[in-house]
């Protein structure tokens, strides 16, 4: 578990870790801290105290996993995530973030879908929620398929099928030894990277809706837009690394953003404001219609979501355009 100034929430997501069902004697938690300096360590160090002295008393504990904590001074979440791979003694490796809750069964049925399936990851649907009304308006943008394309793992899926990603991925100890790490260049989409050149080499991920998990989203629309511009900005990165796209979606928030930018530029060169409305025009009635299909129970958010959506796109856009921009000047240089 990569964690850095997760006070506000360690106490859920450690706690959702800690209260598996799994057997006891067979899991293992690694804390990776990105040094904190929010209270987060304060909290987790109570919550090992409190195991030591359950024990010692030999009183029934709702903490039964050892804890191991490692430092991350480099603060990223790559190189954390490599830390805990190499301290892990397990034969799965299953990633948790510390803005996650996952269900008490999550690790039992990882474990089984990976033995039933032979796959090499597996994952489940992520539920996105808020804490405040901005961020549920925030989870529902990032929830629909409008938003975020046909990524299964936020859209969900009732039946178990093959992905080329999921979230809080559970992997067999051999991936590693086979494929390597996580990219420590990557501050984000390192996930997604690890998991393209998995199946690039031709291991499997499956997405089972067994495997459940919940993710607060950010509760604000700057902390949206600084998310998803920098989701852009390093999928380009690791398409460079990569050299394959993943996936078509993630080229079209950067089409829509170049297209928008030309429609604006002829409508002032041409002094025709006509050619302004060419790609305004169709995605402003498509955001309108998703709108009302997402706020279709909750009539109130259409406040906000149509902010959201566009914030989704132009961000992840933009920041694709600037990573074509940064990475080719970087790796030409």
């Amino acid at each position: 578990m990569p964690i850095r100034n997760e006070a506000s929430f360690i106490n859920r997501s450690l706690g959702s870790v800690l209260a598996q069902d799994y057997p006891h004697n067979l899991v293992e938690v690694i804390i990776v801290d990105g040094m904190s300096d929010d209270g987060t360590m304060e909290i987790v160090q109570s919550i090992i105290n409190n195991y030591s002295q359950t024990k010692d008393n030999n009183v029934p504990s709702p903490i039964h996993s050892p804890i191991t904590l490692i430092d991350n001074p480099s603060r990223i979440v790559p190189t954390g995530l490599n830390s805990a791979i190499r301290h892990a003694r397990g034969d799965i490796i299953i990633r948790v973030d510390g803005h996650a809750i996952i269900d008490t069964d999550y690790v039992q049925q990882c474990v089984k879908v990976l033995k039933d399936t032979g796959a090499e990851c597996v994952g489940g649907p992520m539920v996105t929620v808020g804490e405040t009304w901005l961020a549920c308006v925030i989870s529902l943008a990032q929830s629909s398929f409008f938003g975020v394309g046909g990524v299964a793992f936020r859209t969900g899926r009732r039946q178990g099928c093959y992905v080329d990603t999921v979230a809080f991925g559970a992997y067999r100890r051999n991936v590693f030894n086979r494929i390597g790490g996580f990219d420590e260049e990557l501050v984000r989409n390192q996930d997604d990277e690890f998991n393209f050149r998995l199946t690039q080499s031709g291991g499997k991920i499956r997405m089972d809706p067994s495997i459940r998990s919940v993710y607060y989203s950010r509760s604000s629309l700057r902390g949206l837009w600084k998310q998803y511009f920098q989701y852009g900005f390093y999928k380009v990165r690791v398409i460079q690394k990569r050299g394959a796209v993943p996936s078509w979606r993630h080229l079209i928030p950067a089409v829509f953003v170049l297209s928008l930018f030309l429609t604006i530029f002829m409508a002032l060169f041409t002094f025709k404001p006509l050619w302004g409305i060419v790609v305004i025009g169709p995605y402003t009635g498509a955001n309108l219609i998703a709108c009302l299909w997402v706020g279709r129970r909750n009539l109130r958010v259409l406040t906000i979501l149509p902010v959201a959506f566009l914030i989704l796109h132009l961000s992840y856009g933009l920041g694709f355009l600037w990573g074509i921009w940064y990475w080719r000047r970087r790796r030409v240089g």
